[in-house]
């Protein structure tokens, strides 16, 4: 969804006799059109109590989507869905918005499953959820593999498994637990096996299958680091799917199957990346890494202040997911903490956590109120929902503004301490995680405190402004009505 445009292609689905049919096929302007001539119909359904629950999927709650919307909010059925901006906009107008989630660290399957999890727990129904296995590996195997490679997706993906070698670099350093340097160093080894099981998985779209042609790749790639991990991961993916097909076709028995796709495939895929691929993909990497670090001992408070003010733009521009957060997965490889890591949690983290805290202490209408509080506890607690701070910001200028010159405040924080250290963990947690604690803490307090404040004096001047205007409308109505 980040780089649809209005020429991207779209298809609207609908379910006749518990089957979807395609009703409309075209680029995604034309679809949005198609669309909200539904809108009114799915309303009037929802108010007819003919649907129990809404799935909403990046929905426009103020456009294409805003009689539905309006429609479930009204009858207060629950709803679950992704898309940081318009579910915290359908939370804002009121909807009873019982599951959110984003894409960092989830997949398609994990979403649907937590969805589903949610509205069965809602209704009081017994759910066992099940993640793959389709039984349907013939058809699988007929689609076309390339368009499902999707690098930004695998790295995403692979975002746990990296928190999870950071929590153990942190711990290592505690006296005690000195002896945790070595479970690092596996870790970091292990990091390339992780990222081709993933892609191998992601591309195929087979389990067990994938999965262990994955692995197979993914410790033949190990030399070639993350990079070459991945590389490995979509070649056994590709090679899996087309040898599954074949075998298929060729009528072999299930286990052959399973043996030629698994492990043949990721042989293959794997020597090559051992060979070929895998030296390349290491320099390639380091490279990436070698360019940071060069910037940063040019001018470290430059580097910072500049990455700070552009992390806001670029997450509202869809380019953080493709582009700033696998340079942040390339630095932790190495070190397990990152510079631009740090500068996502001073700058969006700690940021938002900053918004959505002014607007609990002093929130403009009292509405606000309980939307900022679920934001602000878990960008404190999970290090991740800067989504929360979006209704605030794009309301109001000052704010948005605001925002924007306290990343490039805590960026520039982040560069004066020379810090190294990661987001998505909780923010007490951080610091220890970081090359630099002490640094680490100022530098996420000051964005924290300097977004606050910015949005503190917001509310109170949008507040004075509309208590004014109100008095100047009722002195207006009053002559009026002599």
């Amino acid at each position: 969804m980040d780089t649809a445009n209005d020429h991207t292609r779209a298809s609207i689905y609908r379910l006749e006799k518990h089957q979807p049919v395609e009703i409309f096929n075209g680029n995604l302007k034309d679809a949005n059109i198609e669309a909200s001539k539904v809108d009114s119909y799915l309303a009037d359904r929802i108010r007819n109590n003919e649907v129990d629950g809404i799935i909403a999927m990046s929905v426009d709650p103020e456009g294409t989507n805003l009689h539905t919307i309006k429609a479930a909010i009204e009858t207060n059925i629950p709803i679950v869905g992704t898309g940081g901006t318009s579910m915290a906009m359908i939370t804002s107008k009121g909807g009873n918005v019982i599951a959110s989630s984003g894409t960092t660290g989830t997949t398609n399957r994990t979403r649907a499953v937590s969805f589903i999890s949610c509205l069965c727990k809602h209704w009081g129904i017994k759910y066992n959820p099940q993640i793959g296995g389709s039984g349907h590996k013939e058809e699988i195997a007929s689609g076309n593999v390339f368009k499902n490679i999707n690098i930004r997706g695998i790295m995403i993906s692979s975002l746990p498994g990296f928190i999870a070698m950071a929590l153990v670099l942190a711990l290592s350093k505690i006296p005690a637990l000195e002896g945790l340097g070595e479970v690092t160093d596996l870790l970091l080894k292990a990091l390339p096996v992780m990222m081709a099981v993933i892609a191998a998985k992601q591309v195929s779209e087979l389990d067990e299958v994938s999965i262990l042609s994955g692995v197979i790749a993914g410790v033949l790639s190990v030399n070639g680091g993350i990079i070459g991990g991945i590389i490995g991961g979509i070649g056994a993916g590709i090679l899996v799917h087309y040898l599954f097909g074949k075998c298929i076709q060729w009528r072999f028995p299930m286990t052959t199957v399973n043996i030629v796709a698994g492990g043949i495939s990721g042989l293959i895929s794997g020597l090559i990346v051992f060979y070929f691929i895998g030296p390349v993909a290491l320099k390639a990497g380091n490279l990436i890494k070698e360019i940071i670090e060069l910037a940063v001992s040019f001018n470290p408070v430059l580097a910072g202040t500049v990455a700070g003010l552009l992390i806001w733009p670029a997450i509202l521009g869809g380019v953080y997911h493709a582009a700033i957060l696998p340079i942040v997965l390339l630095e932790m490889e190495k070190t397990g903490n990152s510079f631009l890591g740090a500068v996502d949690m001073v700058g969006l983290v700690m940021v938002s956590a900053g918004i959505t805290l002014a607007n609990i202490l002093s929130p403009r209408d009292k509405g606000e109120a309980a939307v900022a509080t679920p934001g602000f506890m878990i960008n404190m607690g999970f290090g991740t929902f800067v989504e929360a701070a979006y209704p605030f910001m794009f309301s109001n200028k000052a704010v948005f503004i605001g925002a924007v010159l306290s990343a490039g405040l805590g960026g520039a924080m982040v560069g004066f301490f020379d810090v190294r250290g990661t987001a998505y963990v909780p923010s007490f947690t951080a610091p220890f995680m970081s090359n630099n604690s002490i640094g680490f803490i100022i530098a996420m307090a000051v964005p924290l405190l300097s977004a606050l404040i910015i949005t503190l004096i917001a509310n109170k001047r949008a507040t004075n402004k509309k208590k004014k205007d109100g008095t100047t409308n009722n002195k207006s109505l009053k002559l009026e009505s002599y």
